[in-house]
C-alpha cells in the first residue's frame, strides 16, 4: 500500500524551496485575516456588559434596602455591597455551608431563576432586633437545623423588604417584578444553573451591631438571566428618575447657586522675559522695555478668560472686554 506521506526527501526539497524563494508562500485565501481563539466550552466571563452598571443598581438598591429594615426592624443595620464578581456556580457553592436560608426567585421578564441566599446571622440578629433585642447573632448552627415558623417569618420579612427594594432599583433601567419560587436551607439544591454555567454575584456584608450579628445577604444571577439585557447594562444607568423637566430644574438652581461665588480677577497688560542674572543686578531708575499687545489678558485664578481694553471710567481704571480667549492660543 502507498504512503501518502511526503519522504525525507521531498520534505528537504520543500524547505529548500521555501527557504530560496522557488516556492512561493502566503498564496492561500484570506492570508492577511487574523484569527482570534475562541474556546466554545467556556462562556465569556465579561458577559459583553459593562458589569459597574450592576454596581450602580446595587448602590441604589442598598440605600433603599437599609430605609425598609429601618421601618420593620427597628434598627438601621450596617449592610455594604462588595464588588460585583462573576465566577462558576460550582466554585460559589464550594464556599456555602448550610443552613442558609436559600430563596429562589423569578425576576420578571428576566429569563430563569435567580437565587437569595440569606446567612442565619442576618436571620437571628434581625430576629432580636424586631422584639427589641440589641441584634445578637447566632454560632455555628448544624446542617440539618431548619428554620422555625417565627424566623421564617423574619426571612419573608427581610424578602419582602429586599424585592421592594429590587423593583426599585431596577426601575430606571427597567421595571422588574419578583416572585418567591421556592425555599431550601442546603445550597446545594438551588439549580438555577449547571456548575459550570457562569453567575453574577452581587454580596452584601451586614453588620446589625458592633458585638455581633454580623453575616451576608448574596444575590445570584445567573449568566443567562443578564444576557438579554446587555444592551441596556452597557448604558448608563441613571441614578434618578430620568425625568427630563426635573433636570432642567436642577441644573438651573445649580447654575444660580454657582453664580453666587466669588472670583479674583487678575488683568495682564504685558510680560516680559529676562535672566536671572539681569534681574539680580536691576536698580532704581532701570527701564524695562516690552511690546505691549493690542488687548490686556484677563485671568481668574491663572486660568485665561477674556481678552479686555484697559482704559478709564470716572475716576475708575476699568477694562472692556474685548473679545473671549480661545485656549491654547494667547
Amino acid at each position: 500500500m502507498k504512503s501518502n506521506l511526503l519522504s525525507d526527501e521531498e520534505l528537504a526539497a520543500l524547505s529548500e524551496g521555501v527557504r530560496d524563494g522557488s516556492i512561493e508562500t502566503d498564496t492561500g485565501f484570506n492570508s492577511s485575516v487574523r484569527v482570534r481563539k475562541h474556546d466554545l466550552a467556556s462562556e465569556d466571563s465579561s458577559l459583553g456588559v459593562n458589569v459597574s452598571s450592576i454596581d450602580m443598581i446595587n448602590e441604589r438598591f442598598i440605600r433603599l434596602f437599609r430605609l425598609g429594615l429601618l421601618e420593620v426592624l427597628r434598627t438601621s443595620p450596617r449592610v455594604n455591597p462588595t464588588r460585583v464578581q462573576i465566577l462558576k456556580f460550582g466554585d460559589y457553592l464550594k464556599g456555602l455551608r448550610a443552613p442558609l436560608s436559600v430563596n429562589m426567585v423569578r425576576m420578571n421578564p428576566l429569563r430563569g431563576n435567580s437565587v437569595i441566599i440569606i446567612d442565619p446571622n442576618v436571620v437571628f440578629s434581625s430576629l432580636d432586633s424586631f422584639f427589641g433585642g440589641f441584634g445578637k447573632g447566632v454560632g455555628e448552627l448544624p446542617p440539618s437545623r431548619l428554620f422555625t415558623p417565627t424566623e421564617t417569618r423574619i426571612i419573608k420579612i427581610i424578602l419582602e423588604v429586599f424585592f421592594r427594594s429590587l423593583t426599585e432599583a431596577w426601575g430606571p433601567l427597567m421595571p422588574i417584578e419578583c416572585e418567591h419560587v421556592s425555599s431550601e436551607i442546603n445550597p446545594q439544591f438551588a439549580q438555577i444553573a449547571d456548575e459550570n454555567d457562569l453567575v453574577v454575584l452581587s454580596r452584601f456584608e451586614a453588620d446589625a451591631t458592633a458585638s455581633g450579628g454580623k453575616g451576608f445577604i448574596d444575590l445570584v444571577y445567573p449568566y443567562a438571566t443578564l444576557k438579554p439585557v446587555r444592551e441596556l447594562l452597557s448604558s448608563r444607568v441613571q441614578s434618578g428618575e430620568g425625568n427630563e423637566e426635573s433636570d432642567k430644574k436642577w441644573r438651573k438652581d445649580l447654575a444660580a447657586a454657582v453664580g453666587d461665588a466669588k472670583l479674583e480677577l487678575q488683568v495682564t497688560m504685558g510680560e516680559i522675559k529676562t535672566t536671572l542674572h539681569h534681574l539680580n543686578h536691576l536698580q532704581e531708575g532701570d527701564l524695562l522695555f516690552f511690546k505691549k499687545d493690542d488687548t490686556a489678558l484677563m485671568s481668574t485664578d491663572g486660568v485665561p478668560a477674556f481678552h479686555v481694553n484697559v482704559g478709564t471710567r470716572g475716576s475708575q481704571v476699568a477694562v472692556q472686554i474685548d473679545h473671549e480667549h480661545v485656549h491654547g492660543k494667547l
